[in-house]
């Protein structure tokens, strides 16, 4: 069968239009949404693991990019991006997205290595306390009022109570409780004399640090159980990559020319 010229030319625009309309997976007001705006989006959900793709999936992003190009059509209509506060806000949405692509391409060309890995961890272990302590403190403003709290302790008051009055209100709300904790994390005046208490002792006299007077009790010690190296391998990773990260960021800095 020939076609005449003029349904010809209907089928051959059908067949053009065709792939066209299909890379669109809807029109707002003649405006197309591109089916690659749906991959993209999907893509990133699914890397991010908040979903697997599905067309339930694909679906939902559909209509909420359909329900974006509305607003945007609005707000547009209202001239909204012009407004001062709105370019700026662009601009430095514009400048972050710009500056994580920048470090993500860095992070793929500089790898934190298992070697780099393998050796601080080594190191965190090596420096490792081999104890833990369990404590409480109490702490005041004057020694007077620490050597006060001492006596009370001593003549059957409860710790738990008289830590309410302490000025470190992280702890008074706990009883004085500090947790299981490695003694570095504390200032030397205060691990020194925590250390050196038995088990359910106080001290007898006020520890002075640069924050006041403290009253301490050590609750209890236990040896330190270090992870093996598989176990806390990714976040040994992270820790080196972050570095790295600050490392260019300053390396970067001391090269500009900043007035």
């Amino acid at each position: 069968m020939i076609l005449k010229p003029t349904r010809l030319l209907l089928a051959m625009s059908f067949i053009v239009a065709a792939p066209v309309f299909a890379q669109n997976v809807a029109t707002v007001n003649g405006k197309p949404i591109p089916a690659a705006r749906v991959d993209q989006m999907v893509k990133q959900v699914v890397a991010q693991g908040r979903a697997t793709d599905s067309p339930q999936l694909r679906e939902l992003i559909k209509k909420d990019l359909i329900g974006r190009e509305v607003l945007i059509q609005e707000a547009d209509r209202q001239n909204v991006g012009a407004r001062p506060e709105v370019k700026a806000a662009i601009d430095n949405a514009r400048q972050s997205i710009i500056i994580n692509a920048m470090l993500a391409d860095y992070v793929k060309k500089n790898p934190v290595k298992d070697a780099e890995i393998k050796a601080e961890y080594d190191k965190a272990k090596a420096g490792a306390p081999d104890k833990e302590y369990h404590a409480r403190h109490i702490l005041v403003e004057k020694e007077e009022d620490a050597k006060a709290i001492i006596t009370k302790l001593k003549g059957g008051a409860k710790f738990e109570e008289l830590a309410k009055q302490s000025k470190d209100p992280g702890s008074a709300a706990q009883g004085g409780d500090l947790g299981w904790t490695d003694p570095g994390r504390f200032v030397p005046e205060f691990s020194k004399a925590m250390v050196a208490l038995q088990k359910g002792a106080i001290t007898d006299t006020p520890v002075k640090t640069q924050y006041g007077y403290h009253v301490i009790k050590l609750e209890e010690t236990r040896p330190v159980t270090i992870p093996p190296l598989d176990q806390v391998k990714q976040q040994v990773a992270e820790q080196l990559q972050q570095r790295k990260l600050a490392e260019y960021r300053e390396s970067l800095l001391k090269k500009a020319k900043i007035q």
